[in-house]
């Protein structure tokens, strides 16, 4: 196994580079890398001198442009961040603002948002056909699509609440025309979520989710995150982070649970490829929802 430290002046190091990186903390306190804000790579791993403290910005600066020396002299673009390294707003941004793809499983859950409700289903042992879902979009993609024409097979009712209702009206009518199935496409603040028991929130910010009249026990993923409803009476579960579990065969093995599974898998993907594709690895994956995060309970 082959590792070597690294600073600024020692960049110029041939090194064989892999497709991605794996960025994560120190596993153990060391006062003389932390100073020298010295950077370790072992095999596809880059190693901060930081260990469970926030660090400040010009050591963000410091280390982010190490990092970005190093992923450029092996021409990569994609990198995962571990739980702790992702604590480093300083540091992230920098890189984001670089344009390096890191994944956050945020598109693998819109993929899986079927299989999210399914998993809310089970748990808290529902009846589909018994239930309403609405689901928040103004951007509609294929994935979003796909999604909609599985759901309407197997809930009592679907309706699509958007701002943008001439482009989402042709797909109410293209949808009962095509596949003979129905929908309603509403923007509704008053009435649209009043007797929704799911809504699935693939795009709407916390500003206008909240000008929407909310069933007060129902249940929002956020498929963005950071979503907070601020109704008084709502005693619902707002969903803003979910989990998988580990996947096996996959290249890198996280045998100390550094990283979450989600940005792994979705790492593994070609996101231009059909959607039928994707799905259909998934479901020879046998992914499965680890965990769903609301902001008072874990499901």
């Amino acid at each position: 196994m082959f590792y070597f430290t690294t600073c600024l002046h020692t960049l110029d190091i041939e090194v064989e580079g892999e497709d991605m990186y794996y960025i994560k903390e120190i596993d153990k306190p060391n006062k003389l890398l932390k100073i020298g804000n010295w950077i370790r790579v072992k095999n596809n791993e880059i190693i901060l001198p930081i260990q469970g403290e926030e660090i400040k910005s010009k050591q963000a600066q410091k280390l982010s442009i190490k990092t970005r020396r190093i992923l450029q002299k092996r021409n990569t673009n994609k990198i995962i961040l571990s739980k702790e390294i992702k604590k480093q707003e300083d540091y992230c941004n920098d890189l984001y603002s670089y344009g390096f793809d890191i994944p956050d499983g945020k598109w693998l859950w819109e993929i899986l948002s079927c299989e999210s409700l399914d998993y809310i289903v089970e748990k808290k042992n529902l009846k589909k056909q018994e239930l309403m879902v609405s689901i928040l979009v103004n951007q509609l993609s294929e994935i979003t699509l796909q999604n909609i024409k599985q759901l309407v097979k197997e809930y009592k009712r679907i309706n699509i609440v958007t701002n943008h209702m001439q482009q989402l009206k042709r797909l109410e009518d293209e949808m009962l025309e095509q596949e003979g199935m129905m929908i309603t496409v509403t923007n509704n603040k008053k009435k649209s979520l009043l007797k929704t028991n799911f809504i699935l929130n693939i795009d709407f910010p916390t500003e206008l989710i909240n000008q929407y009249q909310i069933k007060e026990d129902a249940v929002i993923l956020n498929i963005q995150g950071n979503v907070k409803i601020k109704k008084k009476r709502f005693s619902g579960i707002c969903i803003n982070n979910y989990e998988i579990k580990k996947i096996q065969g996959l290249e890198y093995e996280d045998i100390e649970n550094q990283f979450w599974n989600k940005d792994i898998y979705e790492a593994y993907f070609y996101k231009r490829q059909p959607i039928e594709e994707i799905k259909k690895k998934i479901r020879k994956d046998n992914v499965q929802i680890a965990w769903l995060q609301g902001l008072r309970e874990r499901i």
